[in-house]
């Protein structure tokens, strides 16, 4: 139940935008996840304008894999080629998260 008082205000979490994506990189251990230059960063963040940030670590996962299967070091292209190939849940569920975006405008606090 919500009511005043109890829950004085809603918020809305909404997709990270671009700004938002280009750190999400820094919540992976880093002893485990490459280090790419801050341009290469660059790149790739305006690749992931849909993606959430546990999208874009699996897409650095599964760029890992690949080059460990291909016996040489991760490449920034090898985590562009792993986002290509990734349907974020922006892109599958389009209508859902517009709903969600609609329902939200007027009603709740905006997280950001």
């Amino acid at each position: 139940m919500i009511r005043k008082g109890r829950f004085d205000e809603i918020f809305f979490v909404d997709l990270p935008g671009k700004q938002a994506a280009r750190g999400d990189h820094r919540h992976s251990r880093p002893q485990a996840r490459p280090r790419t230059a801050s341009e290469e960063l660059a790149a790739l963040a305006s690749r992931c304008d849909s993606f959430s940030g546990a999208e874009i670590e699996q897409a650095i996962v599964a760029a890992l894999y690949s080059a460990h299967a291909a016996s040489q070091p991760v490449t920034a292209a090898m985590v562009a080629r792993e986002m290509q190939n990734t349907r974020p849940l922006a892109v599958v569920m389009a209508e859902k998260v517009a709903a969600l975006r609609a329902w939200a405008t007027g009603r709740t606090v905006s997280a950001d």
